[in-house]
């Protein structure tokens, strides 16, 4: 029996306007949160939906979501309305934004204008100033490792079977050293930390995505949000596009006066931020399959390692990581999972 199930509904009909209410199934994602859609009238003003959000207080914390939302809703940042909350038991009401993910709108035709509303969209979260109720944790080199450090223990070594010798785990340490300190030389800005097609929704009626799952948010690299969106570990697009939007969000965020980087610095550190990420997004699939049994995740593993062989092939300081990456981790990718995706694929 689903016991959370039974208590939200409970909740959900004891709000005004939603004595009749019957929770639907939206979606889980990749944390122990759940979404349910429902129908109700709270403002009388006809019944519309709503989305009911499923978070277990003991493996989720709702209380930066709300303080995030609240905030980022002021300064007119596109995320949903918080209706109502229950902190206490991890339930909340929020406004509906859709069904419609980027990633399923997107085609070659409108992808340079869903990509500038969500560049747009995203200079205004960059802007953002520090939440009064939550401030935002700093991306600090505690955190950047710990995320890198997800490839060797659970893709190398947990998912592929690699045994890691003292020279290859020394040369890994080579590597999160030089990529940890670009991302530390990057101006900060506020940091969704998870801006990719997955998370931002086409609405009818504008161009303005609708952002989700911000709540883990800090203040961090300005590059960090781009090459989530650009690189994105679900859709690949071909390197002349990467590269034209890569410098279309330069000069908006330049403009903005978040950064004063020229082409050739903003191409590097996008470069090396991303090689940050899809090492920690590479770990993270192999994490949801082996300890959360979500084995569809590592379908998209080999689209991931391909921006590292593609990003580190361009870096003369990793030339020994780009070939031991090559020789040694992508035949067993393409051995357990599949081919490896690079450019021209």
């Amino acid at each position: 029996m689903d016991t959370r199930l039974t208590m939200l509904t409970q909740w959900v009909r004891s709000l005004p306007g939603f004595d009749q209410a019957t929770p639907q199934p939206v979606s889980g994602d990749a944390s122990f949160r759940r979404y349910f859609r429902v129908s109700g009238d709270p403002h009388g003003t006809g019944s519309q939906h709503y989305i009911v959000m499923d978070a277990p207080p003991e493996h989720e914390d709702c209380k930066p979501f709300v303080a995030i939302a609240h905030h980022w809703r002021s300064l007119d940042i596109a995320v949903p309305d918080v209706v109502y909350e229950d902190l206490t038991r991890g339930f909340l009401l929020l406004e509906d934004f859709g069904d419609q993910l980027m990633l399923s709108a997107l085609n070659t035709d409108n992808a340079d204008r869903l990509y500038g509303a969500a560049m747009e969209e995203l200079v205004r979260i960059q802007s953002a100033g520090d939440t009064p109720d939550y401030p935002l944790p700093a991306y600090d080199t505690a955190l950047l490792e710990r995320e890198m450090n997800l490839f060797p223990d659970w893709l190398l070594t947990r998912q592929l079977g690699l045994t890691l010798g003292n020279g290859e785990r020394a040369l890994l340490e080579t590597t999160f050293a030089f990529l940890r300190e670009s991302a530390l030389a990057q101006p900060e800005v506020a940091v969704h930390r998870d801006y990719h097609s997955r998370n931002l929704l086409v609405r009818t009626g504008t161009d303005r995505p609708g952002v989700i799952d911000f709540q883990d948010a800090v203040r961090g690299p300005v590059t960090y949000d781009l090459v989530s969106l650009l690189k994105d570990c679900y859709i690949r697009w071909p390197e002349e596009r990467i590269r034209q939007w890569t410098e279309q969000f330069r000069l908006l965020s330049k403009d903005a006066g978040l950064h004063k980087a020229d082409q050739a610095s903003f191409r590097q550190w996008l470069e090396l931020m991303g090689m940050q990420r899809h090492l920690k997004a590479a770990g993270i699939f192999a994490r949801l399959a082996i300890r959360d049994g979500k084995t569809g995740f590592l379908k998209d593993v080999p689209r991931t390692v391909g921006y590292l062989v593609e990003a580190s092939s361009r870096q003369a300081a990793l030339r020994h990581f780009h070939e031991w990456l090559t020789d040694t981790v992508v035949p067993a990718i393409e051995q357990q999972i599949g081919p490896v995706e690079t450019s021209g694929q």
